[in-house]
């Protein structure tokens, strides 16, 4: 916010004030910085958003500068970009010059300020402030372990004071390390410790006013993340394999919601025309409804233009022996059942934009694994496969912007999916957004 009064400063006085360019100031006025100083609503709101989009919260303190400096630059680009996105939209045009110095004033103010944490913090009284002095607790294999990995991730953020196996020890000899050394947290193992041990040396830490961190690392996971959350009241260690709620799942939410209606609004007139085309064209209804399974596998209506002929369902038995994608999804290039406007329809993907209505009711997102029919998902023989049922269903996927023609095996369709389910952020979104634009313009990979 700082950044966007800064960038108006220079260039109405600093930049304003060069004899040279004075010509091309009066040819350009710059509007009093009242005019736009609603923008501090959106900055205040949304770059938050951009910065934990790019995973800026949850870098370590005293990471490698180039990765720090690479995270706020993307996330500065996005908060730029979105202004310049709000200002479209209100019809508002500010000078240029403003936005691009905004954006650039932004980096270099963000990363000043985190020179200036990370110099307070290698000061004698910030490592005061900050430094944990950690006792270990837990069985030899586990404490060389958890001291290995904090010696890589966390040198300067702790300090390893002493360390302990409850199985040999007493829960006396910990409250004695304790007062020795000073400590003000102790890292609690349980791998192969007995839990009766930890809870009391979780009890004497409450009376000492110690910290106590339980390392849940017992169960062995492939793909899951623990997280830590509350069940009425009873703390719950929770183990997930699909992106956890967050504000970009919010953000998500909003981009759908919004994205869905603005598209409806725009594209009313077009899909009327097409409506229209289907009618006059070949017989049978102009909606093919079916039903398709959504998040968590719930079953759905979902909606498209019809392409093919209105009793296509009856006849797809008679064409199983053509079925070019390997698995239990039918896909068929040259399928007899396309009418002629269907065929075109689904060379620029025009017989999916029905969906955006199940875009608006929630039903679907509009990035996302592609719905398969419910009688598909059924025949799944491999259980791993229906993780792809964990996020909503979607319009477009990685899927559908690596080619999809190409892809005939059903296994690499899936891991597609999956590999968009262990890696998504909002960025991913809006990357495969961007890349389905000249996908569908270009009828590139449709079937």
């Amino acid at each position: 916010m700082l950044a966007l009064w800064l960038a108006h400063v220079i260039r109405t006085d600093w930049l304003g004030s060069v004899e040279s360019l004075r010509e091309f100031w009066e040819t350009h006025p710059v509007e009093p910085f009242i005019e736009f100083a609603w923008l501090y609503i959106i900055i205040s709101l949304g770059a938050p958003l951009a910065l934990e989009s790019q995973g800026y919260y949850k870098r370590p303190l005293f990471g490698a500068r180039h990765v720090t400096a690479w995270i706020l630059f993307k996330g500065c680009v996005l908060v730029t970009v979105g202004v310049i996105l709000v200002l479209f939209l209100r019809k508002e045009s500010p000078a240029r010059l403003v936005i691009f110095l905004f954006g650039v004033v932004s980096f270099v103010l963000v990363f000043a300020s985190e020179e200036v944490l990370r110099a307070f913090y290698r000061s004698q009284y910030g490592q005061l402030q900050l430094k944990r002095r950690i006792i270990l607790v837990g069985s030899a294999p586990d404490t060389a372990r958890m001291r290995s990995d904090l010696k890589d991730k966390a040198r300067e953020e702790a300090e390893i004071v002493g360390e302990l196996d409850l199985n040999e020890s007493t829960i006396e000899q910990l409250v004695k390390l304790l007062h020795q050394c000073s400590a003000n947290t102790v890292m609690l193992n349980a791998k192969h410790t007995f839990f009766g041990q930890i809870e009391k040396a979780i009890q004497a830490c409450e009376r000492e006013g110690v910290e106590a961190c339980l390392i849940a690392d017992f169960f062995q996971t492939q793909i899951s993340q623990t997280g830590f959350d509350e069940f009425y009241g009873r703390p719950v260690l929770v183990f997930r394999s699909v992106p956890e709620a967050s504000w970009q799942g919010v953000a998500k939410q909003c981009l759908d919601l919004l994205g869905s209606l603005v598209l409806l609004t725009l594209l009313s007139l077009p899909l009327l025309v097409v409506a229209l085309l289907i009618k006059l064209t070949s017989p049978g209804p102009v909606l093919f409804r079916q039903r398709r399974c959504g998040l968590n596998g719930r079953p759905f209506t979902m909606l498209k233009f019809r392409s093919m002929v209105s009793d296509a369902e009856q006849h797809k038995h008679e064409l199983a022996a053509l079925n070019e994608m390997s698995g239990p999804v039918f896909k068929l290039s040259n399928d007899p059942r396309i009418t002629p406007i269907g065929r075109w329809m689904r060379k620029f993907s025009i017989d999916e934009l029905p969906q955006l209505w199940n875009v608006l009711r929630g039903e679907m997102s509009l990035v996302g694994p592609r719905p398969l029919p419910v009688d598909e998902v059924e025949r799944f023989d491999d259980p791993s496969d229906r993780r792809r049922l964990s996020v909503k269903p979607g319009l477009t996927c990685l899927w559908q912007v690596s080619g999809r023609s190409q892809v005939t095996d059903f296994k690499e369709w899936v891991r597609l999916d999956l590999e968009y389910i262990d890696n998504w952020s909002l960025w991913l979104d809006v990357k495969i957004l961007w890349r389905t634009v000249p996908k569908v313009f270009s009828g590139a990979g449709a079937k």
